[in-house]
């Protein structure tokens, strides 16, 4: 029988200790030690929550898609067309800037054919593609989007993090102009 965890210990508090680790020290600095050692609980006691680092990093994978789909979700409330899409994409690139370590985590999944991770990004992809309704792409055409749309976030996000836009122009202000290009740009494709 496997030890009891330590009282009020459970797999979400655990996850946001990872998170705190990533986004502090690089996700690559998130291991079992370090996160016992921060926990106050010897590194054997983790294993009753997953199976060793891959378990912690596709958890600490899903946790962060989980809240970044949260993010872009709740700044779609209320809004619909290009305010949606500029406050989905605007969440996005806040969640990579206020969790640089749990953002680079979601793209280091173990195992990208992993259920549960997929499912975790389809909710992204589901919620992109609902946003994009507003201009009318079906198909193909809107999952083309999606992956355009997403390598402007991605890129963007990335590019910032690594001080790629050192000019004194507002990011927020370029992040807009940026968005509102791609879109007039969807509207013009057949």
């Amino acid at each position: 029988m496997s030890p009891r965890p330590k009282i009020g210990l459970d797999l979400f508090t655990i996850l946001d200790t990872a998170g705190e680790i990533a986004d502090q020290q690089g996700v690559q600095e998130v291991t079992l030690a370090q996160l016992a050692k921060r926990l106050g609980i010897r590194p054997p006691s983790l294993y009753n929550h997953f199976d060793g680092l891959p378990g912690l990093r596709r958890k600490l994978a899903i946790h962060g898609l989980d809240r970044l789909y949260k993010g872009m979700s709740e700044a779609t409330i209320r809004v619909s067309g290009t305010d949606a899409v500029l406050a989905m994409s605007h969440a996005y690139v806040s969640f990579a800037r206020e969790h640089p370590g749990i953002y680079e985590a979601t793209l280091l999944a173990p195992d990208p054919e992993d259920e549960d991770v997929q499912q975790a990004g389809a909710r992204i992809v589901d919620l992109t593609v609902r946003v994009l309704q507003a201009f009318h792409l079906e198909g193909d055409r809107a999952l083309h989007a999606v992956r355009g749309l997403r390598s402007i976030l991605h890129g963007f996000a990335v590019l910032e993090q690594k001080g790629g836009f050192r000019m004194s122009l507002d990011l927020d202000e370029s992040l807009t102009f940026v968005i509102r290009a791609f879109l007039t740009g969807i509207g013009d494709n057949p």
